[in-house]
């Protein structure tokens, strides 16, 4: 049902308490609406949200999403599920189940509802690319069956469910590929090759590279993702993506280590290990489509977005010092 007024909308972020979800939560809030956040912190903490706490149109939810949720609201944005592959493999099962039933349930919310639903899927969906940089009219080469495809799959099938819903009950829906996201509230221990390089260089530890280093990585800053999703989600039914959204900029994984030890004054040595099964050699976006459809063009370049993300992480570790 519609509710009384045309500005302000309530609506439902799904893994809310997260590095991504809780900058959305914050720029929604901002534009005048009503958020309901929902998350089972299992990777998100209430540390990324904090300072909503006695916000007056901010309301949370410990609820995990393979399980149904019963709310009104005008929009959803479906972000739930662990991202970075030491979260996502430590319970497997549970990232497929929180991948297609987290979709089912939400997609059942959002029919019940008739409203539109944003869906966070990932540029996995492309697994180890032979083409490059990726294209959305590419499938995919995708290992079913590996370490990492309880995450790959589970996003390819989630995308499966969006459309099929939009096809079959005419559900108005926004798929968005998400490729490599940085910048403040990233779990400091989540594995991703940003954070572990910040944290240990500003530890001066080890700076550890899987390989050789010369696998690609397109960094894009989270405030320029979440000015997509605000345009996607603004964009009339016909539109449903599923679009590319990340920085077009390539570089080396060497290259991120050097620019961090750089950017932090770190003593760090880097060293080389053995790269995981089924890491991509390759990622970059071919992000033309969104570009024409939204006007939408990152503008953080990686020296600003790194700078801004160390000091994050530093005051962190300033607070685990002792007084």
């Amino acid at each position: 049902m519609a509710r009384l007024y045309d500005s302000r909308k309530r609506i439902l972020v799904t893994g809310g308490a997260g590095f991504i979800g809780s900058h959305l939560i914050d720029r929604l809030l901002d534009l005048g609406h009503e958020v309901i956040c929902a998350d089972n912190l299992f990777t998100g903490t209430k540390r990324n949200i904090d300072h909503l706490h006695n916000h007056p149109r901010f309301e949370f939810m410990r609820h995990d999403v393979t399980f149904p949720l019963y709310v009104e609201v005008d929009e959803i944005y479906n972000l739930a599920c662990p991202a970075s592959p030491v979260h996502y493999q430590h319970d497997p099962v549970q990232t497929t189940k929180t991948s297609v039933h987290g979709a089912i349930n939400m997609l059942g919310l959002a029919k019940r509802l008739k409203c539109k639903i944003f869906q966070a899927s990932t540029s996995e969906v492309y697994g180890d690319p032979v083409v490059h940089p990726q294209p959305e009219t590419y499938w995919g080469n995708v290992n079913p069956v590996g370490i990492r495809s309880c995450y790959d799959e589970g996003k390819r099938c989630a995308e499966t469910l969006f459309f099929d819903y939009h096809r079959q009950h005419g559900l108005q829906i926004k798929v968005a590929r998400i490729f490599n996201t940085y910048g403040p509230r990233m779990h400091p221990a989540d594995g991703r090759v940003v954070s572990n390089f910040i944290m240990q260089a500003l530890q001066h530890d080890p700076i550890t590279i899987y390989g050789d280093g010369s696998q690609t990585r397109s960094f894009c800053y989270v405030d320029d993702l979440i000015e997509a999703f605000i345009r996607l989600m603004a964009t009339d039914d016909d539109v449903t993506g599923p679009l590319n959204m990340g920085n077009p900029g390539e570089f080396t994984i060497k290259e991120l280590a050097e620019k961090v030890v750089q950017l932090t004054g770190s003593r760090s040595e880097i060293v080389y290990r053995e790269i995981p099964a089924d890491d991509p050699k390759q990622r970059c976006p071919d992000i033309s489509k969104i570009k024409q459809m939204l006007d939408w063009d990152p503008k953080v370049d990686l020296q600003q977005g790194l700078g801004w993300t160390i000091d994050y992480f530093s005051n962190i570790l300033s607070e685990r010092r002792p007084s």
